[in-house]
């Protein structure tokens, strides 16, 4: 009697299409169910979203000109909030990522503390630590600094001690080998191998607090953000315009340049 049962490959296969059909047919169910269970009236919210459309969006692309002295020194304040905190981030992640790394310490117990603490450090949003620090040092630009040097500390540290795990050993061994201290194997083996990759990752790192500073303003921890939340609350959409166009092209121009750096760097 001949069989006619498919092929493994063609089981697998079949088993694996069937999967992503169950996955996308569950997924689909899960929207429709979310979207059942919201009480709103449709109709009526999709006529305040075209009324908002048409008096808020025209206002936005005519800026309020007379407000640019204004919003020129916040957007400053802005950038240098995030350049500030940056760099405080840069170098207090340096020793979390050392001891975040397992081949570094010799520990895996010291290497788990450090991520520990780096996962710990990661788990409040940047507006949060604002909050904190607006409650612990007062409603200015120096409670932004602090909230963006703690929260870009603990990604800089994952992504440092990544990277010191990832270095060559080899060379290390070898300085060993022939008689090194500790203190020649990290200058001369380790810190070669690293800062390029540091540098480049602490660059990516400003470009992402530029965008975080512009809404810490929002709780009082300066910047342009503060002017975001007066244009919001007093309706004024054509400064908010000017806001808005502020923020994109300095972002823009600190894309630009970061990303010029970076690939000199590395």
């Amino acid at each position: 009697m001949e069989n006619y049962s498919l092929p493994p490959k063609q089981e697998k296969s079949i088993w694996k299409r069937s999967k992503r059909i169950i996955i996308a047919l569950f997924v689909i169910a899960l929207y429709v169910w979310t979207f059942v269970g919201i009480d709103i009236d449709w109709g009526r919210a999709l006529e305040r979203v075209i009324s908002n459309f048409d008096r808020v969006i025209p206002k936005l692309f005519s800026p309020d000109w007379t407000a640019v002295g204004e919003v020129g020194v916040k957007i400053a304040e802005t950038v240098l909030i995030a350049f500030a905190g940056s760099f405080m981030a840069a170098i207090l992640a340096i020793p979390l990522g050392f001891l975040a790394a397992q081949n570094m310490t010799g520990s895996k117990i010291l290497a788990t503390i450090g991520k520990w603490i780096l996962s710990a450090v990661r788990a409040f949003p940047d507006i949060i630590l604002a909050i904190l620090f607006v409650v612990a040092v007062g409603p200015n630009a120096f409670a932004g600094v602090l909230a963006i040097a703690i929260g870009s500390t603990g990604m800089l540290g994952k992504l440092y001690s990544e990277v010191i795990e990832a270095i060559d050993m080899k060379v290390v061994e070898a300085m060993e080998a022939n008689g090194a201290n500790k203190i020649q194997i990290l200058f001369y083996g380790v810190l070669p191998q690293i800062i390029p990759e540091f540098l480049s990752y602490a660059i990516y790192r400003f470009e992402i607090d530029i965008r975080a500073s512009s809404i810490l303003g929002i709780v009082g921890a300066g910047g342009i953000g503060t002017m975001i939340i007066f244009a919001a609350n007093n309706r004024n959409w054509n400064e908010m315009g000017l806001i808005l166009l502020a923020i994109i092209i300095v972002v823009t121009i600190i894309d630009f340049i970061s990303a010029r750096i970076r690939r000199k760097i590395v």
